[in-house]
């Protein structure tokens, strides 16, 4: 699956896409894009999913906290499908800058617990922790991921949005309304 953060500040005429897009690098030093473009537009045949949505008072300091947090993106240089950096990985280090998302990624976003060099974080739905060994085992703990446990970069869980398994995403209650 490929995720991507939308965004459209109070007054602005259209929205602005960040995603990473890995055969970016053939042709540039950068595999992230931020660029105009429709928000919801289907990835190579498949239906968006909504992840989360903030509206509202507030709104526009979020934005500029993403934009400063896709832009210090630490892996714009590199792109590796499993066990990441890729697309995944930018949207949940996205959400880690910017708790008050509350963003609660699927079992199915492989990559999205990628840590690169670092042991422990803090998870991308925030009020909650993370920790791996090497590439291969990662757990968390979180009100709203409810248990998970990453093994070799699928997503075993169970939480208040359901059953998580590998391959088949989230089995029960939708996260949104």
């Amino acid at each position: 699956m490929h995720t991507w953060v939308a965004v459209k500040p109070t007054d602005a005429a259209a929205y602005t896409v960040y995603e990473v897009i890995g055969w970016r690098l053939r042709w540039s030093d950068s595999a992230l894009a931020i660029r105009t473009r429709q928000p919801d537009a289907p990835w190579f045949g498949s239906a968006p999913e909504l992840y989360a949505d903030k509206r509202g008072p507030g709104v526009d300091e979020l934005i500029n906290r993403i934009d400063k947090a896709a832009r210090d993106y630490p892996y714009a240089g590199e792109y590796t499908l499993w066990p990441g950096p890729n697309s995944n990985t930018f949207t949940a280090w996205i959400a880690r800058h910017v708790p008050e998302l509350e963003l609660d990624l699927p079992a199915t976003a492989i990559g999205k617990d990628y840590l690169g060099s670092t042991v422990f974080s803090t998870a991308p739905s925030a009020a909650a922790f993370s920790s791996r060994s090497a590439d291969c085992l990662a757990s968390r703990r979180a009100a709203s991921d409810g248990l998970e446990v990453n093994l070799l970069g699928l997503n075993f869980g169970v939480g208040p949005s359901g059953l998580k398994l590998p391959l088949l995403g989230r089995l029960g209650l939708p996260t949104g309304d």
